[in-house]
C-alpha cells in the first residue's frame, strides 16, 4: 500500500503541535496519512470539546503534544498531560476530551 505524509513540511524540523491550532468551540484535525493500513492525524480540542465514546478497528495511540486530554476506554478516564501517551485498544469503547485546550497526535494501525 502506498502511503505519503501530506499537509505538512517536508525536510524541516517541526514541532507538531504548531502544525495545528485550537478553535473556539471547536475539534480540529489534519490529516497527516491515510490507507487502509495506518492513519496518522492530529487533533485540536477547544476547553471542553470532545470525541464521543465509539470503536475503532485498529489500535490507537494517543500522544499529548500540548494541554491536557481526558481519555476514556472501557469507562476508565484517563489524564493525558504534555508527551504522554496511551494506547486505545481495537473494538474497545473510547472518547477523547478536552479538560483544557488539548493537541495530540493520533495513530492508528489497522
Amino acid at each position: 500500500m502506498d502511503i505519503k505524509i501530506k499537509n505538512i513540511e517536508k525536510s524541516q524540523v517541526l514541532l507538531l503541535r504548531e502544525q495545528i491550532e485550537c478553535r473556539k468551540g471547536q475539534v480540529v484535525s489534519k490529516t497527516l496519512a491515510q490507507n487502509g493500513a495506518v492513519s496518522v492525524t492530529l487533533f485540536a480540542f477547544d476547553k471542553g470539546e470532545e470525541i464521543s465514546t465509539h470503536q475503532s478497528g485498529g489500535d490507537a495511540l494517543v500522544t499529548c503534544l500540548e494541554g491536557t486530554g481526558k481519555i476514556t476506554i472501557d469507562g476508565t478516564d484517563y489524564i493525558l498531560c504534555e508527551g504522554q501517551s496511551i494506547v486505545m485498544p481495537a473494538g474497545h469503547p473510547h472518547a477523547v476530551f478536552g479538560e483544557e485546550q488539548f493537541k495530540m497526535l493520533l495513530v492508528v494501525i489497522f
